[in-house]
């Protein structure tokens, strides 16, 4: 199996977004195969344990205060609703239940109650995600003694394009939580945003970003802008599709190890784009009817795509998972109940 990579240069990452079409999607689908069982995919169910209020100013994000989206700020989740939402999803087949928090960055006296979560959530048997903003060293150290297995903060788009689409934070702030993240022992969940009016070669420039970074992060979430009303980025031009494509065929070529997922936009994708991304290397998606705040594919519309293309969900003991956990996807099976939508992440 070839050696992973992380002194990639901009030049060929950008090289191998520009490739022939279909010489693009044979060298995506030869590495996929390489390190992935092709026909599996990981499913993964988010919650919005915190909405709305942010401060921050992400021209994509429905949940910044400062924006006029219909999105009301409000308290963190009771315990109790979250590991009920985390059994439905568990019993709809989700083996990764990620929570996420419109915060800036928590603060000190919200991590014990976002640690308690992460304890209930493990003790059902899931792996465990969170996007809550900014982590300070500390405060990554005591998501990790709970058990948190990932933590989601994306680079969002590349360096040179970023200040275009944030303001309220910078680059190294994002690279510093992440550097936090693994010094606590963690895995990080780390992609970004296409579709915000960026070039081709900013888009080589995320994924340069993520494919240069210390470690490949374990997942990558490639988002294709929702555009919701009221933000700076409604009314953008449509990504082409075929380059949604090509973003994910790149990632997958230039990360091989990592779990390339499917996030934001996805109930705007035709089945046909989602097949394609699949042969290209995408190999995990957000289940459920909603992300943090904006729509997704319901379940049983993912489970008969799943059956359609032969693919199976993956089961948690082959995610490399920490814990002896036995908990067996039920993709084929009737299901009793998103950034994933990047709107804090």
């Amino acid at each position: 199996m070839p050696e992973l990579r992380h002194d990639w240069t901009r030049d060929e990452v950008l090289a191998i977004l520009d490739l022939p079409f279909a010489d693009l999607l044979h060298r995506a689908h030869a590495v996929h195969r390489a390190h992935h069982d092709a026909n599996a995919v990981q499913v993964s169910t988010l919650l919005s344990i915190k909405t709305g209020g942010c401060p921050e100013d992400c021209a994509y994000c429905p949940q910044a205060a400062r924006y006029s989206t219909g999105v009301q700020a409000e308290k963190l989740l009771p315990l109790e609703t979250v590991v009920e939402r985390a059994r439905q999803a568990r019993a709809a087949g989700a083996t990764r239940f990620c929570m996420g928090a419109a915060w800036r960055s928590p603060k000190d006296r919200d991590v014990p109650k976002v640690a308690a979560m992460i304890r209930a959530v493990r003790d059902l048997g899931m792996e465990t995600c969170a996007t809550l903003g900014m982590l300070s060293g500390e405060q990554a150290a005591a998501l990790q003694a709970a058990g948190l297995d990932y933590y989601n903060h994306n680079l969002d788009t590349a360096p040179e394009f970023y200040a275009d689409v944030i303001r309220t934070r910078d680059y190294q702030d994002r690279l510093d939580t992440l550097g936090h993240v693994r010094k606590a022992g963690m895995k990080t969940c780390c992609g970004g945003i296409v579709g915000m009016g960026e070039t081709r070669d900013q888009r080589a420039g995320l994924l340069h970003a993520l494919a240069t970074l210390p470690e490949h992060p374990q997942s990558v979430p490639i988002n294709r802008l929702v555009q919701v009303e009221g933000t700076p980025l409604a009314g953008t031009a449509l990504l082409d599709p075929f380059e949604f494509v090509r973003t994910i065929a790149t990632a997958r070529i230039v990360m091989p190890a990592s779990m390339v997922r499917l996030s934001a936009g996805r109930a705007e994708m035709s089945d046909e784009l989602q097949a394609l991304c699949f042969f290209a290397g995408a190999n995990s998606i957000f289940y459920g009817e909603k992300l943090l705040t904006t729509g997704n594919p319901d379940v049983v519309a993912d489970q008969q795509l799943f059956a359609r293309l032969g693919i199976h969900a993956m089961q948690i003991d082959a995610i490399d998972s920490d814990a002896a956990r036995t908990v067996h996807a039920a993709i084929h099976e009737p299901a009793c109940d998103t950034a994933a939508e990047t709107a804090v992440a």
